[in-house]
């Protein structure tokens, strides 16, 4: 094959390649909120004031992608004290009707042992999370009427210090931690 003709395959190559990947994660400021924590303290926005966080979306009897994305959160948090960096988590639960402050407790001990810098919050009702969720994170929650399980994105968030949700993770691709980690660190000088 000549040049002249594999030029414009190249190109058209090229403009598929860019046209299929994922966009970039626009950065979006997150709204204020104060909700319960697994302790029955109020936490929101204000606490986590110039601080790196992470998010996700959980509930507690999940039986499926939560349990992982749990566990996945609590390795996180010991990769990054491992790493001294100082990173807040916080999983919103997706069934606030359902997830107390005490069942989050209860939740949160069969991943973590410490629970100072994660925050399991509740407090709210399903219409203010899935609202919250969609606005600020760009993600669904939505529990059907003829089931207890709830559909909820599965990603993990990072919010940097100025309250601004500024990546997303998909928890199950390989590179993820380096990428989050690598981040983290640029977000946190």
């Amino acid at each position: 094959m000549n040049a002249t003709r594999l030029v414009p395959i190249l190109i058209a190559v090229i403009v598929l390649l860019f046209s299929c990947s994922s966009p970039a994660t626009p950065i979006r400021e997150i709204s204020s909120f104060t909700f319960k924590d697994q302790d029955g303290e109020p936490f929101g926005l204000n606490q986590l004031e110039d601080t790196v966080w992470i998010a996700d979306f959980i509930f507690t009897n999940c039986e499926t992608v939560c349990p992982p994305m749990t566990s996945e959160m609590a390795t996180l948090q010991q990769e990054f004290k491992e790493h001294d960096l100082d990173v807040q988590f916080v999983s919103f639960t997706a069934d606030p009707v359902v997830d107390t402050p005490e069942t989050l407790k209860a939740y949160a001990a069969q991943f973590t042992e410490d629970e100072r810098n994660w925050h399991f919050l509740t407090g709210y009702s399903a219409q203010e999370i899935t609202n919250f969720a969609r606005d600020n994170f760009q993600t669904i929650i939505q529990k059907p009427d003829t089931s207890d399980q709830v559909i909820h994105g599965t990603n993990f968030y990072l919010v940097a210090k100025d309250g601004k949700l500024i990546s997303e993770f998909n928890y199950v691709d390989e590179d993820y931690v380096h990428d989050l980690l690598k981040t983290v660190k640029d977000y946190t000088k």
